[in-house]
């Protein structure tokens, strides 16, 4: 995020584009809520589905799935056309402009109405209202990211952004929804393939030399790894023979799991850290118990870039470790000395190494969280990005052409299908499905369908049905539902007796290597 999830409240005019907020993110839906209905902002909610907080909007466009480029070069064509965006926000502060121009000339309002389905008068009047707003906020989460062009959806909403000089103000930006609450602490911290912490590329000789420095060795890679998508073709290719999985359930989350279950039976030794039992460590050689967030000290970096203490609170159970500990015990017996007394210890090496996080010590969180960077211990940390300058200096805009998903429907799978997540079940459902009141409230896996292509089947709300995608079939409940439009189904990926990701198409975005989970095409008929 650009801004704070506080700032959402100051906006004038918020854009939610593929974010099922009061289901993924509950406690952000409120800011937005809020601002929409107590203090004045236009709130504009851009999503296939009739979302719960399409309630709370002005305005709902209902876009075709994967083609939400085509719809934000629309609104750009627009800015342009009436000479209405920030053109010293733009010429001080962006390079790339005439490029941009041409690309979207041709995305007129009426050209996009028939790429997207959005009325050619919304995709204008969207448009005027983004740029007469001083403050224009944009927030998304994996309806935009989990394309195979989600790259590209994250740079014209990046576009959007300079274009109405939204940037480096309170209560603007481009503002993503992380998936898991640590998401954005992860990557921060080198959960990526191709960079070591605060996104330092591993093939820069600067970055490497510090970390050899700092960990007394040699010879560190500056060969990018294998994004995890990768990992499980390589494994199916018999490439990759082992895999160390900490904290993940991919046999319920990954694409094509057909697919994915022959790669992972493939593989010589497979092992598994996690707090409970899961369907992946059914697969495994071995089964580390680990601890959960409860159960020990650390911090975590939430999605505003907010740095917090997280403080044990109970015991954990039998064998349970700290997974900091049990990598530590690996990296011993393979002959490099790991050792730290605790948490803290660990936070400084982290300090020394990574420069958005040198100024926050264990003592200065102790009480509330910093938001990075924070490159000094006075400093006070930058809830607002991006206020005086970009990171490269000057924004660049990406001309970005509109291209259409990997998967499109036709007379064998007539219907899109797209994949998310409810409010009662969180995930694979490796803690919640231990709840009985959560599985009370959201027991069992449905496919949810507009009341037109219901009857249009045959289908009655219940009826046992069997959805087909190329890739794969589950059997499960229709649900007709007034989310639903037509042409467009929606499965939750969180159930494993019927789990969605038997119909997902493993495509890769070419830059993030994310599969493109929200457009597949599909066929449903009602059960034998």
């Amino acid at each position: 995020m650009t801004n704070t999830i506080g700032d959402i409240e100051t906006a004038d005019v918020i854009i939610v584009e593929g974010s099922n907020t009061t289901e993924n993110h509950p406690v952000i839906s409120t800011f937005i809520k809020r601002a929409a209905t107590l203090k004045g902002a236009t709130l504009i909610v851009i999503d296939p589905r009739r979302l719960k907080l399409t309630e709370s909007a002005d305005k709902w466009l209902r876009l075709q799935p994967g083609t939400d480029i085509a719809l934000i070069n629309g609104f750009m064509h627009v800015l342009i056309e009436e000479d209405i965006y920030d053109k010293k926000f733009v010429e001080t502060r962006t390079e790339g402009f005439e490029e941009l121009k041409k690309t979207v000339k041709k995305y007129t309002p009426e050209y996009v109405e028939k790429i997207t389905g959005v009325a050619a008068e919304d995709i204008v009047n969207t448009a005027r209202t983004f740029a007469a707003a001083k403050r224009g906020c944009i927030v998304y989460c994996m309806g935009i990211t989990q394309h195979t062009t989600g790259t590209d959806n994250v740079k014209s909403l990046a576009n959007l952004s300079m274009l109405c000089g939204d940037l480096g103000i309170p209560g603007g930006g481009v503002n993503p929804l992380r998936g898991q609450n640590n998401v954005q602490g992860a990557c921060d911290m080198g959960g990526l393939p191709n960079v070591f912490t605060a996104y330092q590329k591993v093939d820069g000789d600067d970055a490497r030399i510090k970390y050899e420095n700092a960990w007394d060795i040699t010879g560190l890679s500056p060969k990018p790894g294998l994004a995890v998508t990768e990992m499980v073709q390589k494994a199916g290719e018999g490439e990759l023979k082992a895999l160390y999985i900490i904290g993940e359930n991919p046999l319920v989350s990954d694409p094509d799991l057909n697919h994915a279950e022959k790669a992972f039976k493939n593989l010589d030794f497979l092992v598994v850290q996690d707090i409970f039992l899961t369907e992946t460590t059914a697969l495994a050689d071995v089964v580390l118990p680990s601890f959960c967030f409860a159960e020990k000290n650390g911090t975590f970096t939430n999605t505003e870039r907010r740095v917090q203490r997280v403080r044990k609170a109970v015991e954990a159970p039998g064998f349970a470790r700290r997974d900091w500990k049990i990598i530590c015990d690996i990296a011993n017996r393979m002959g490099y000395p790991m050792n730290y007394p605790n948490a803290n210890a660990i936070f400084e090496e982290i300090r020394l190494v990574t420069p958005s996080y040198a100024g926050i010590t264990w003592e200065r969180i102790e009480k509330e969280g910093i938001f990075w960077p924070c490159p000094t211990e006075n400093h006070p940390g930058t809830p607002v990005l991006h206020a005086k300058q970009f990171t490269r200096g000057k924004g660049l805009f990406h001309a970005i052409d509109h291209r259409d998903p990997a998967e499109m429907t036709d007379e064998e799978y007539p219907f899109i299908l797209t994949t998310g997540r409810l409010l009662f079940q969180y995930h694979t459902g490796t803690m919640t499905m231990k709840s009985a009141g959560l599985n009370f409230l959201a027991p069992e896996c449905f496919v949810e369908i507009s009341v037109n292509d219901a009857e249009r089947l045959g289908l009655e709300n219940g009826d046992l049905v069997d959805v087909v995608s190329r890739r794969g079939k589950i059997k499960t409940k229709a649900k007709i539902s007034p989310k639903a439009v037509d042409g467009t189904l929606f499965i939750p990926f969180h159930f494993a007796n019927a789990a969605a990701n038997r119909l997902t198409n493993a495509k890769l975005d070419p830059v993030a290597k994310i599969p493109e989970f929200k457009v597949c095409a599909i066929n449903i008929r009602k059960a034998a």
